[in-house]
């Protein structure tokens, strides 16, 4: 897969919501439930990230669940990138991005979001060819502001700004014309998955899937 397909699909599944849910699970037996309250209340594409041990069997279970796209995040290694495929991800999200990741992404046709942060990080990516990028940690690196200055002398490239997203800023970054989504965890509070509390969780992700876009 070239980096210009790569962003073709990554913008294809970033305009489906305002919002991809960043979701970290302990317990893959809350996978498919929490996949399907979120698909239910309007958020389709999910961001499974691989930071427990429990991360490949939710995105395996995710995986069944009609109507959802599951991709896997936090991708370090290519042998991150294999074991994501082999459970079932549609695409890839990474915090920055190394030719090793880009490169093995490229070869197992997983459609990447690679993370940037500078300008000098976005136009490197940018020269490869990858038009749609992750700005990432959104919040620690100057939020909105920042990724409007670098929407500036660089209009080409669109992001899904992640990393302290919430309620209370979310509109500050879907007013921008550079984003295109946000991700977030917080339509997935760790306390309403270890309930089950699915209806809460979808009354979340419906309120989120509401949100303006510019």
């Amino acid at each position: 897969m070239t980096p210009q397909d790569a962003s073709i699909e990554s913008e294809r599944l970033c305009r489906l919501a305002p919002v991809i849910p960043v979701l970290v699970i302990d317990d893959a037996a809350q996978a498919r439930g929490l996949a399907e309250a979120l698909v239910k209340g309007g958020l389709p594409v999910l961001e499974v990230t691989l930071r427990t041990p429990a991360a490949l069997d939710a995105i395996a279970e995710m995986a069944k669940v009609e109507g959802g796209i599951v991709g896997a995040g936090t991708l370090l290694t290519p042998d991150d990138v294999k074991r994501a495929v082999d459970a079932g991800a549609k695409f890839g999200v990474s915090p920055g991005a190394t030719d090793t990741i880009l490169d093995a992404c490229e070869a197992a046709d997983l459609p990447l979001l690679p993370g940037a942060t500078t300008s000098s990080e976005v136009m490197r990516l940018l020269e490869r060819g990858y038009t749609v990028q992750k700005f990432f940690p959104a919040e620690a690196n100057g939020g909105a502001p920042a990724l409007k200055a670098i929407g500036a002398p660089i209009p080409q490239v669109k992001f899904c700004p992640t990393g302290g997203v919430s309620m209370k800023n979310v509109n500050d970054y879907l007013s921008l014309s550079n984003v295109m989504c946000c991700g977030g965890s917080w339509v997935a509070p760790k306390d309403m998955v270890a309930k089950g509390d699915w209806a809460g969780i979808e009354a979340l992700a419906r309120e989120a899937a509401a949100l303006p876009l510019t």
